[in-house]
C-alpha cells in the first residue's frame, strides 16, 4: 500500500487520540441532556462546565465569555450578522479582502440589506496595518473584522494595534482566529478583543464544533431561537461529547504550545533548505511573520493545480490555497488581494506541517516535487 503523507493541516487536522478517548464516556454512557432538571444531567451539565472553564484558560477568558457553535463559519455569521441585525443606524463594517469566506459572504450578505462594508486590501507581504485600518475608519464604524492569520499565507496580522485602531473610533474589533487558537499563543484580554471566532477541528479536535469568545459586558444579540442554552444565545442541546474533545484536543495543544512550534519551524526550514538544496526555484508568500508550518509557495510558468494532482498519484496530500474553495479553480482571492503576478498566482500551492509531520516526510515531498520539475 502506498504511503499517505498528510501535509494540509491547514484544511483539517488528525483528531487527538486523548480527545476521541475523552468523548467515548459522553457518547456511549453519559449521553443525558444537560439542560434537564434530573440527576442523569448532572455529570454532561458538570462537564459542560468544566470544558468552558477549560477552553476560556486557553486564551485568557472567562467562562461566561465561551459561547459553543457548530465551527468557525457560524461563529463568524454570528459575529458579522447579528450586530448588524440590531444596529437601526446601519453603522459600517470594515473587513479585510482577504478574510476567509466566512466573513466575506457574511459581509456580503449584510450589504444586500444595505449595510455598508468597506473592504481593506492588505500589503504584496499579506498584512493589514494599523495605518491601512486609519485610512477606512471612521466614528460611524460598528464593527472591524480582521482575521487573526491568513488561511492561505500564514501571515500573522498586528491584532492589538488593529485593535487598539478600532476602539479609538468606538468599534468593536472581532478576529477569525481559526487558524491560530492552539497554534499560537494568544490572550483574548491582553490583546484587547471583542469576539473571537474559533474551530476545533483545527487544532486536533472532532469537526462541526466550536467557540464564539463574546467579551464580557457586549450585548449580542441570539443566534438561534428555541432553548434557554448558551445562556439563551444559541437554543439547541448541547453536543457535549464534542464540547468536551474540544476542549482535550486544545488544552493538549496549549500545553506543549512551545515544543510543536520549535518542533514544526523546524521542519520548515529542512523542507525549504531541500527544496533550495534541489535547485527548485520558489517564490514564498506571506512575508516573515507566520504561522509554524503554513507555507504559500508559488512556482512561476506551472500550474499548481497540476502540483497537486501528481503529488496526490504520489500519496502526498497539499492545497492549491484555500481548501474551502477546492471546486474553484481560478485564481484564489487572497493571492489577488495582495497583488500576486497572475503567472505566481497560477503556480501556489499551500503545504501546511502539522506535529504528526516527520523528517522523512519532509524529504519524501521535497523528492516528489523534484520530480515534477526535473
Amino acid at each position: 500500500m502506498k504511503k499517505h503523507i498528510y501535509a494540509d493541516n491547514a484544511a483539517t487536522t488528525q483528531l487527538d487520540r486523548d480527545a476521541f478517548e475523552a468523548m467515548l464516556p459522553w457518547l456511549l454512557d453519559e449521553y443525558g441532556n444537560a439542560s434537564q432538571p434530573y440527576a442523569f444531567a448532572r455529570k454532561p451539565k458538570k462537564a459542560l462546565a468544566k470544558a468552558r472553564a477549560i477552553i476560556a484558560e486557553c486564551i485568557g477568558a472567562f467562562p461566561e465569555e465561551i459561547f459553543f457553535t457548530s465551527g468557525g463559519t457560524e461563529s463568524d455569521n454570528w459575529a458579522i450578522k447579528m450586530p448588524a441585525y440590531s444596529d437601526p443606524n446601519k453603522r459600517a463594517t470594515i473587513t479585510s479582502a482577504f478574510e476567509h469566506h466566512a466573513v466575506l459572504h457574511s459581509c456580503a450578505a449584510i450589504e444586500r440589506l444595505g449595510f455598508p462594508v468597506a473592504y481593506m486590501r492588505p500589503t504584496k507581504d499579506g498584512y493589514i496595518t494599523p495605518e491601512i485600518l486609519e485610512d477606512y475608519i471612521t466614528d460611524n464604524t460598528r464593527l472591524v473584522s480582521v482575521m487573526f492569520a491568513n488561511n492561505e499565507l500564514g501571515s500573522i496580522q498586528p491584532i492589538k494595534e488593529l485593535g487598539n485602531v478600532a476602539h479609538r473610533h468606538g468599534a468593536f474589533f472581532h478576529t477569525d482566529a481559526v487558524q491560530a487558537v492552539g497554534h499560537i499563543n494568544l490572550d483574548v484580554h491582553n490583546l484587547g478583543i471583542d469576539m473571537l471566532s474559533a474551530s476545533a477541528h483545527k487544532f486536533n479536535g472532532p469537526k462541526g464544533i466550536g467557540f464564539l469568545y463574546v467579551r464580557k459586558g457586549i450585548e449580542l444579540p441570539p443566534y438561534a431561537d428555541g432553548g434557554a442554552q448558551e445562556g439563551g444565545h444559541r437554543a439547541g442541546t448541547e453536543n457535549i461529547a464534542c464540547i468536551i474533545g474540544m476542549a482535550t484536543a486544545l488544552k493538549k495543544n496549549c500545553d506543549t504550545l512551545e515544543e510543536n512550534q520549535m518542533y514544526i519551524r523546524a521542519l520548515e526550514e529542512r523542507l525549504l533548505r531541500q527544496l533550495g538544496d534541489a535547485g527548485i526555484k520558489y517564490t514564498r508568500n506571506g512575508g516573515s511573520n507566520t504561522l509554524p508550518g503554513l507555507i504559500s509557495l508559488s512556482f512561476a510558468d506551472v500550474d499548481g493545480e497540476a502540483i497537486l494532482h501528481r503529488m496526490d498519484l504520489m500519496g502526498i496530500s497539499i492545497s492549491t490555497g484555500s481548501a474551502c474553495d477546492s471546486k474553484n479553480t481560478e485564481i484564489s482571492h487572497v493571492l489577488k488581494a495582495i497583488g500576486l503576478n497572475e503567472n505566481l498566482a497560477k503556480g501556489t500551492i499551500r503545504l501546511s506541517l502539522g506535529k504528526a509531520n516527520t523528517e522523512e516526510e519532509v524529504t519524501d515531498i521535497v523528492r516528489a516535487m523534484s520530480r515534477i520539475f526535473s
